[in-house]
């Protein structure tokens, strides 16, 4: 008995250590659209973009085209370089989060801009 107990709990610790793990790699969608949002808001403030809305919506690409931006750090199509630069690395995985989770071929893109 003591045997089955033992092998449950370990069974049990394996599976929710996995899934803490896969859960660190993935961003904040609500934190990136707000980021996002932020970013282009600053570069309409500083002059260099005419309006505060972003320039991409999250169904302007498929999934596997944000996942190429972003693993390849092609972060020029945005425009912005300046407050683009100043990112953290949370901050990219948390709008690539909400850039990803919301493009034309994810269960529920975006229908409006």
């Amino acid at each position: 008995m003591k045997k089955i107990v033992a092998t449950f709990i370990t069974v049990v610790f394996v599976f929710t250590s996995a899934g803490i793990c896969f859960a660190a790699d993935t961003g904040n969608k609500r934190k990136g659209k707000y980021t996002y949002r932020k970013v282009y808001k600053s570069c309409h403030q500083r002059g260099e973009v005419d309006s505060t809305s972003p320039s991409l919506s999250p169904n302007d690409k498929t999934q596997a085209e944000w996942q190429d931006i972003f693993d390849s750090k092609k972060l020029d199509v945005f425009g912005c370089k300046e407050e683009w630069d100043q990112l953290s690395e949370k901050d990219l995985l948390d709008i690539f989060s909400y850039l990803h989770a919301h493009a034309s071929d994810s269960p529920n893109p975006v229908t409006c801009k």
